[in-house]
């Protein structure tokens, strides 16, 4: 069974840091694009950042841009979001998505859209408030 699993989440001071992790099982995560995105209370579903499968490419929303890094460890099976400054705007649910088809470019939003992807996990809560 395929499956999701993140962790990292927890409640930080406005400019701190956390690093969240999305682990898989059931199947190998260098097989597929990944992607994180997040859920505010009222909010519409967003995404933040993508990799490809292979890890070049890479993807983040302007909103944070310069704060949050993407990177995967395939040798682990966990993809990570690196986030520093973080600001209680970027309070919400962080969920990580994964897909098998490649993405033709990682230019635009296309694969932070939440539409692309086929796996989900159940969501870690970042909380950033003073």
């Amino acid at each position: 069974q395929l499956q999701l699993v993140e962790s990292g989440g927890g409640f930080v001071q406005p400019g701190g840091s956390l690093r969240l992790s999305c682990a898989a099982s059931g199947f190998t995560l260098d097989d597929y694009a990944i992607g994180w995105f997040r859920q505010a209370p009222g909010k519409e579903r967003e995404g933040v950042s993508c990799v490809s499968k292979s890890g070049p490419s890479t993807n983040y929303a302007d909103s944070v841009k310069g704060r949050f890094t993407i990177s995967r460890d395939n040798a682990q099976n966990t993809v990570y979001l690196q986030m520093n400054s973080l600001k209680p705007e970027d309070t919400a649910v962080y969920y990580c998505a994964a897909r098998s088809r490649r993405f033709p470019y990682y230019r635009g939003n296309i694969c932070r859209t939440t539409a692309e992807y086929d796996y989900w996990g159940q969501g870690t809560q970042v909380t950033v408030s003073s």
